[in-house]
């Protein structure tokens, strides 16, 4: 019973895993024609179910709208993604509101501000439950969304991380906690078989310390280390926010790498980019999604960023075939979509979608709803949970930066 919103073709923007369209509830087919899917595609879920039940099983008021809360970083060093994730969440209401609603009601989003701060984002969270939201489609920082998977369970909220991906969010084996972005640990797959094309042989590979940049770094150092792979990995951990890395940089070029990898976020990596090449590093920088920003450009100086690669799931600039959405997006707010924009995009569509397949917003049923979606369209490709609740393939890409912006270099991955 759903569709793509008019301005996007979420099934078009990934040729592969193409399979065809046999009936309701199969896999649609992924060659059909933009207009054809947009014409036969669409979250139109009003009418999908009845006999709707708040959290204390009375009946709800069918006239209230359906609350998605979202919790994204609006202040701090990573301020700058907040308005990507919000904006396209809000596009992808304000479509979904346009056709009717979900089960004849209006979606709203609320966000909040976590700041990627663990305590502002508990703060948040708690926030988010008290004011009665029905599901959650924020989570940005991993490190910040940790401590809001138990304030989001106890109130039996679920949860549809578009951006934060550390394995440790997998690792806790929460049933309402679902991610619609690689974790970590595909991420790690992605950066090693890079380097070991790259023929790196001594990588340094560093982080912030925060769940999420240590993951990936601890990780990649292990799988570094198997056989086969490059000779020597360097761990290096540096202090998130201070504004010289100088003695990190000092330390590292000791030991001579060949290849650098950074897993933290674009304001350190800014910084060490710059001062890497400040100090006579030539050879190749990698970053982790985190610092797949314009300003990790803008903080590195364009000359310094020139080349770097980073590991990343897809953005709206490797999207294919979404350009009405990426026209409907600047339209809307002036601005083109930035990274996370499409992820969050996706993440009100998917709740929309489980909602109206579970007939209302009872938690459990929401949550049994998500983990039998089978085939649902995203930027991605069609969904399938697998049962830790992540992706079956992490969708990670080489990008690198070209002219001042990043752009698909390897589709390796």
């Amino acid at each position: 019973m759903s569709e793509f919103p008019a301005s996007a073709n979420p099934a078009n923007a990934n040729p592969v895993n193409r399979s065809p369209v046999t009936g309701p509830g199969r896999r649609p087919r992924r060659l059909l024609p933009l207009a054809a899917l947009t014409v036969a595609a669409g979250l139109a879920l009003s009418g999908c179910g009845q006999g709707l039940l708040d959290k204390g099983g009375k009946a709800e008021d069918k006239s209230s709208p359906i609350v998605l809360g979202m919790l994204v970083p609006r202040s701090g060093g990573e301020a700058a993604i907040g308005p990507y994730m919000t904006n396209a969440a809000q596009l992808a209401v304000d479509e979904i509101n346009a056709k009717g609603g979900v089960l004849g009601r209006k979606l709203e989003l609320r966000p909040e501000d976590d700041a990627c701060d663990p305590k502002t984002a508990t703060a948040a969270a708690n926030k988010l439950v008290s004011s009665g939201v029905h599901v959650s489609v924020g989570g940005y920082c991993s490190g910040a969304t940790l401590p809001t998977l138990p304030v989001f369970g106890k109130a039996n909220v679920p949860m549809i991380i578009p951006a934060a991906n550390s394995q440790e969010l997998v690792d806790q084996r929460q049933k309402h906690v679902f991610l619609i972005n690689g974790t970590g640990t595909q991420q790690t797959d992605a950066a090693v078989a890079f380097m070991t094309k790259k023929g790196a042989k001594n990588v340094a590979v560093m982080h912030d310390n925060t769940s999420y940049s240590k993951d990936i770094a601890v990780q990649t150092g292990k799988d570094l280390a198997e056989p086969g792979g490059p000779e020597q990995a360097i761990l290096e951990a540096v202090t998130a926010k201070e504004s010289d890395y100088g003695a990190n940089v000092t330390n590292v070029m000791a030991k001579k790498p060949d290849f650098i990898y950074w897993t933290g976020y674009f304001q350190e990596g800014g910084l060490l980019i710059r001062q890497f090449r400040q100090a006579g590093y030539k050879g190749p920088i990698m970053v982790a999604d985190g610092s797949v920003s314009p300003k990790l450009i803008e903080i590195a100086g364009k000359a310094d960023a020139e080349g770097v690669y980073a590991t990343m799931t897809q953005t709206p600039d490797t999207l294919q075939g979404a350009d009405a959405w990426k026209t409907a997006y600047k339209s809307k707010f002036g601005s083109d979509p930035g990274p996370y924009s499409n992820q969050s995009y996706d993440a009100v569509r998917l709740a929309a979608e489980a909602i109206g397949k579970a007939g209302g917003t009872d938690g459990a049923k929401v949550i049994a709803a998500l983990e039998a979606i089978d085939g649902f369209q995203m930027f991605s490709g069609p969904l399938k949970f697998t049962p830790e609740h992540t992706l079956t393939k992490g969708g990670f890409q080489i990008l690198s930066v070209k002219g001042g912006a990043f752009a698909l270099e390897d589709a390796l991955a």
